[in-house]
């Protein structure tokens, strides 16, 4: 059901890296993007994707992962990610739709849960550097880029506390628990 889909597509950042994803697989993830709603059906979004190790290890480089973890630098090395689809905007098709990246992450992000993967959508990026490590034309900007694996960790939606903390945290078992605000503070006519 897209209920439980939806449930176990969290923010993964722990992978068992040793475990492959192909690149007909990381194929099949974009088509379905490919066919989701584009505003005005410009179609602006195009993706690069890796699987290779070497080419991850580039990728991984120039991320940032998990702003509210200050003491965490993201996963080591057993932990990265098995592949990544970069994504881009053609610029010469059009540019800022912002709404098409988040409906074909979200798309993409839900195809890897139903295949038992996990992924984590990540907006801090040396976009410059990634740039050129994957030689994209002048054009083609980075977006964003959604990291994919084998999950090796438990992530647990929790109800927001009293005090309204939103940020995520790790517990002493390296649980990762996201707050998530109730349906009566989020429907204004509830």
């Amino acid at each position: 059901m897209l209920r439980d889909l939806v449930l176990k597509n969290r923010s993964y950042r722990r992978f068992n890296q040793s475990k492959p994803i192909s690149r007909d697989e990381l194929l099949d993830f974009v088509d379905l993007a490919r066919n989701s709603a584009s505003g005005r059906n410009l179609q602006t979004l195009k993706y690069f994707i890796s699987n290779e190790p070497n080419l991850n290890e580039k990728i991984f480089s120039s991320l940032s992962w998990a702003g509210y973890l200050k003491d965490w630098d993201g996963p080591q090395e057993g932990e990265k990610p098995s592949a990544y689809i970069v994504m881009v905007e053609d610029t010469l098709v059009g540019k800022n739709l912002v709404h098409d990246q988040g409906i074909a992450a979200q798309t993409i992000l839900l195809a890897a849960v139903e295949k038992g993967l996990g992924g984590c959508m990540i907006y801090t990026v040396k976009r410059n550097e990634l740039s050129e490590t994957l030689k994209l034309a002048a054009h083609l900007e980075v977006v964003l880029v959604i990291a994919l694996g084998v999950t090796v960790e438990q992530v647990v939606i929790e109800q927001l506390s009293a005090n309204g903390d939103i940020k995520y945290w790790r517990d002493e078992n390296q649980v990762h628990h996201v707050p998530k605000r109730g349906l009566k503070d989020i429907v204004i006519n509830y």
